[in-house]
């Protein structure tokens, strides 16, 4: 049970680290919702799951849902490769190892976040 406590902690806190910064950036969102499942912070806008985020400090990987013009001019980073299993969905992976990362990954998810709402970018820049 000592594992499951950590985790219990850091899901009341809303997240440590790199986590707590998305976590605060995108839970200002219109209608952003930021519930944890299966091991993972997932960022939703209604129904629709547009990110998510580990919860363990250790892990790093961000998956972020994109559109297929949007997901090919992710892809030319070279931080950012194609989801292992749901690619062809649309889903990139970018590993936010250091706060560099941050700012990075909150643009993709910016733009993962008007794919959801089918608002455009330019209106959730605040």
């Amino acid at each position: 049970m000592g594992r499951g406590r950590r985790a219990r902690r850091t899901v009341a806190q809303g997240g440590t680290g790199l986590a707590q910064r998305l976590n605060d950036t995108v839970g200002q969102w219109p209608g952003v919702r930021i519930t944890p499942m299966f091991g993972r912070w997932g960022y939703f806008v209604g129904p629709q799951l547009f990110g998510c985020f580990p919860l363990r400090p250790k892990e790093r990987d961000l998956w972020i849902h994109l559109a297929a013009e949007d997901q090919t001019r992710a892809l030319r980073d070279p931080r950012i490769r194609p989801h292992r299993r749901f690619a062809r969905r649309g889903w990139v992976e970018l590993a936010v190892g250091d706060p560099a990362d941050v700012s990075t990954a909150l643009h993709w998810l910016r733009r993962a976040y008007s794919l959801a709402t089918n608002t455009p970018e330019e209106e959730t820049n605040g």
